[in-house]
């Protein structure tokens, strides 16, 4: 099967993150509009429900580098949060210790990041967390 470029898949998951994905739980798009190589992306993420997360609004920047999507995107919590693959002082997430980045493989994408990010806020283990004031952020 070929391998299709990084322009090309980063173009197909702009459009996808620019019509909204799923229950509109998790968006994303370019930081810049110009940026031609999209590399720099924004990502939020609505809390899920029933969680200590519930209601809140996470922001999140992504880096795409030029070895995308062979590799994963690098991706920095902007809103504080304590979830145990956030590091306390600056937000990056830890991607070995997140499975959705420790186990990337070409299929994945931005949207299975946040996706991910978000099924582990409602994980037995995170969904109960005590959070940071609402609103603070790195």
């Amino acid at each position: 099967m070929a391998k299709i470029p990084r322009n090309f898949r980063l173009l197909e998951e702009l459009e996808k993150g620019e019509k909204g994905i799923g229950d509109g739980s998790c968006s994303y798009g370019l930081e810049d509009g110009d940026d031609i190589m999209m590399s720099y992306w924004n990502g939020t993420i609505i809390g899920p429900g029933h969680t200590v997360h519930e209601n809140r609004i996470y922001s999140l920047k992504i880096h795409c580098g030029d070895s995308y999507p062979d590799k994963p995107p690098t991706v920095q919590f902007l809103s504080r949060v304590n979830l145990p693959f956030v590091s306390s002082t600056d937000g990056k997430v830890d991607p070995t210790k997140l499975n959705v980045l420790s186990q990337w493989g070409r299929d994945s994408s931005i949207e299975t990041v946040l996706v991910g990010i978000r099924r582990e806020m409602a994980s037995f283990n995170n969904r109960k967390l005590p959070q940071p004031p609402e609103g603070s952020t790195f």
